[in-house]
């Protein structure tokens, strides 16, 4: 089952970048989702999908795909682009 690594994005819902230096191991999905018929809901029976592993580096986490035969591609990090403004800009 195919994987997917890569650096967790800083939230959006907030300034700081706590667990943003870890990388993630997440399965992609082996079947598509489907709606339950009685309740609505929306799932599939792949449980793969619900697993994520985190690392350290990207190196960990390469290893480890490697020791268990997963295929695995890593997704590179875009570059930060820093904001720079003065608290003044916002009246302008």
């Amino acid at each position: 089952m195919p994987a997917r690594i890569y650096q967790r994005p800083r939230s959006a819902m907030q300034s700081g970048r706590a667990r943003t230096d870890e990388w993630v191991l997440e399965f992609e999905q082996s079947e598509a989702r489907r709606a339950d018929p009685l309740m609505g809901w929306i799932g599939s029976g792949d449980t793969q999908a619900q697993v994520q592993l985190t690392f350290s580096d990207v190196a960990e986490a390469r290893a480890y795909a490697d020791r268990y035969g997963i295929p695995a591609r890593v997704q590179p990090t875009p570059p930060r682009k820093l904001k720079l403004q003065a608290y003044a800009d916002n009246f302008r």
